[in-house]
């Protein structure tokens, strides 16, 4: 149950514009991902990111068992895959356009950016668990329009 001190603090966290992810894995043969917006650039030399997922996460324990990773920067135009990754108990991956990454993680066609990694450390977060990988491919489209977040919806960013 969230306590309203925690909705007041998500509302006020809200007004941080954030990008919008998917991040998947593969697992003893598996796909699972995830939509987040707590991705971060950690350092570039070396070049770390970072996601934190939550414990009751549908994947949890499947990116416990993983080593690596793939972080899917979404288009402007793809709510729909976002939502789709947002959403518990759904097939995630049919019709999804999809190749084959680094640790076989799936890299989803159309995002904006791909950040292919090996998971490096896992660190307690409180109720989720932070999971920083090392970057060993990346690819951009410059240009592309990203999916953005903002209190509590869809925004749009002028780049």
């Amino acid at each position: 149950m969230t306590t309203p001190a925690a909705l007041r603090l998500r509302e006020a966290l809200g007004n941080f514009v954030t990008g919008i992810t998917v991040i998947t894995t593969r697992s003893e043969g598996e796909l699972h991902g995830l939509t987040a917006n707590s991705f971060s650039s950690v350092s570039l030399e070396p070049p770390l990111v970072l996601f934190s997922l939550s414990r009751t996460a549908d994947c949890f324990d499947a990116f416990e068992r993983t080593e690596a990773f793939a972080v899917n920067v979404l288009r402007s135009d793809q709510e729909a895959l976002s939502s789709r990754f947002a959403t518990k108990n759904v097939d995630k991956w049919t019709h999804v356009g999809w190749r084959p990454g680094y640790g076989d993680c799936p890299l989803l066609d159309g995002a904006v950016a791909t950040f292919e990694c090996r998971v490096t450390a896992r660190h307690e977060g409180g109720d989720h668990v932070i999971y920083v990988g090392e970057v060993v491919e990346f690819a951009h489209h410059p240009g592309a329009e990203p999916l953005a977040f903002l209190r509590g919806r869809y925004a749009r960013v002028a780049g």
